[in-house]
Parts: C-alpha cells; structure tokens; sequence
C-alpha cells in the first residue's frame, strides 16, 4: 500500500461562483517529486494555499501525513516547509544573518545547523555576502534554505524556477533531486514550464482549468507519448496520393506541413512507404522516426480531457 505524504478529496475552492480548484484528487507518495503541471490560472497556487492551510476549501478534504490536519495542524504543519510566490529577506543582511532571524523567531536557533543547511543549498561560501548582492538563483536557494531549516519532511514549492536563467535552473533542478533522493524529503512542486516538469518530477499532475486531469509516473508518461515517422519529401503531393491509395487518412494516419508528412499508423511499414516513394521517383530528403516531447503531450492531452 502506497504511503501519501499528501492525499485531497474532491478538494474545492470558489471564488466568486468561480470554481477555481475542482475535485482535486492527489496522491503524492513520500520520497517522491511530484511535479503539478499546469498553464498559468489552471488552480496549481490554489491548491497549494489550500494544502498549506493559507485558505479554506469550499469543499472537500486534505489528509497530511495520513492524518487529516484540522485534528492536529501543528504536528502536520510541522513538518512541512514551503515556497510560495518570492521569499522575503532583508536587504542589508547577509545569508546567514537572514537565516539567524528565521530560526530565532522559530526558537530553534543553532549556528551548525545554519551552517549545514546553507551547505545543503551549495550557499556555505556566500554566508557573508548581502542579500542585495545575490543573483536570483542564489535567492531562491536561500529560500529553500529557509523552508528546510526545521528538517521538514515535505516541502511544498510553488513556481521555484520562474524568471530564472538555464544556470539558475540547473542549480535548483540539481538541488531539488539532491534533497529527495539523499535527505528523503518529498517534494511538491509546480510549474508551467513544462520541460523542467519533466526533468526533474517523478510523478506528474496535469491540471488545467482547476481539474487534476491525470496522475502519471514518469515511466508511464514515456511509454504514452506518441511516436512517428517524418517523411520530408520533393514532391509532397504524390506522396499523399500514394498514402491515399493505401486507404490511410490524412488527419487521422497522417498529417502534412510544407514538404513534411508525419504517419502516426503502421510505423512498422516506413522502410516499405520509403520503397514505393522512391519507385514512384519521388525523392526522399529525410526519414526520421520521431516521438513527441512533454509539451506536445500535454497539449493533445489537455485537449482530449
């Protein structure tokens, strides 16, 4: 049996007779990175404030650690540490003076462990230096420094690669796997950059328009993506009639665009098509057998549902 740091039922948010989060469904497995996919407004930052307990569900319930939170909230709430929108620091103060002030506020203050977790977040050497002088990626880490100073066991992290450049995104990619796979937390994390979803996340939820659509493990995600074949030909025309005459359907065994002709049917058959193409004179520039990315995937997926 399957052990949810995180589980919703038919989880609901109104606003205005607006359902922007409806019956959500979620199920994230501890020690996992589940990554919560979604276009900007599909209800992702909703459901986390509502997971974090910064608003109330219309309807519906959330259990955390397997417990429903409005028996205990403080041994849930506890363990979780969390990222929504931009963290907030001093200015003038340094990293590890930032750091001091969250953990004096929280009565836990200890300066090895300040100094171990500003080393989680490959921070030791810039302990010193101003908030104001750190890039937007040394930000961020300091932010995840500060949501895992209390030792959470799951952190919950809304958009964390948002306005960052490809270095400050491989940093955070890096640290967010380092943290799951050799600490062991569980990781909540959501983004509309689909790529680095699928870079990073172990489970992925599609969510559009306030509804979880689907619940998929990477390993599954592959094994549904479409695959085809690219044929780029001379003369397309001709082509098309000899996919014709072998009863396939443009739109639905085939597409065309410009001189390129996908076939999603009868993969199995290209090195034959590619025969009677070059028996017919046409001339062949390219043969390619393709597999569609994330984003197309969630494209036709999204709009199937």
């Amino acid at each position: 049996m399957a052990d949810y740091v995180i589980e919703t039922n038919n989880l609901s948010k109104i606003y205005s007779k607006n359902k922007v989060v409806n019956s959500v469904n979620m199920h994230v497995e501890r020690g996992k990175i589940y990554g919560l996919l979604g276009k900007n407004g599909a209800g992702k930052t909703t459901t986390m404030c509502m997971l974090l307990n910064l608003t109330y569900p219309s309807s519906g319930d959330i259990y955390l650690f397997g417990k429903n939170p409005k028996v205990d909230s403080g041994e849930s709430y506890s363990k979780i540490g969390s990222i929504i929108e931009t963290p907030g620091f001093y200015e003038n103060l340094t990293a590890y003076e930032n750091l001091k002030i969250i953990a004096k506020i929280r009565g836990d203050y200890d300066p090895y462990h300040i100094n171990s977790v500003l080393k989680m977040v490959n921070l030791e050497d810039a302990k010193s230096k101003k908030y104001r002088d750190f890039s937007l990626g040394m930000k961020q880490r300091l932010g995840i420094a500060a949501a895992i100073m209390h030792s959470p066991e799951l952190l919950i992290l809304d958009e964390p690669i948002n306005g960052l450049d490809p270095f400050g995104i491989k940093e955070i990619r890096a640290l967010l796997k380092r943290l799951a796979h050799e600490f062991g937390i569980t990781i909540l994390i959501s983004s509309h950059i689909l790529s680095e979803i699928e870079n990073i996340a172990d489970v992925i939820g599609f969510m559009d328009n306030g509804v979880l659509i689907e619940e998929i493990s990477k390993d599954d995600l592959y094994s549904r993506l479409n695959k085809f074949v690219e044929f780029e030909v001379a003369n397309v025309d001709l082509a098309v009639n000899i996919f014709r005459e072998l009863e396939l359907k443009e739109n639905e065994d085939f597409t065309v665009s410009g001189n390129t002709i996908c076939l999603y049917t009868h993969l199995e058959l290209r090195d034959k098509f590619n025969e009677l193409f070059v028996k017919a004179g046409i001339d062949v520039r390219k043969l390619n057998l393709c597999e569609e990315n994330l984003e197309e995937f969630f494209t036709r997926f999204v709009s199937n549902n």
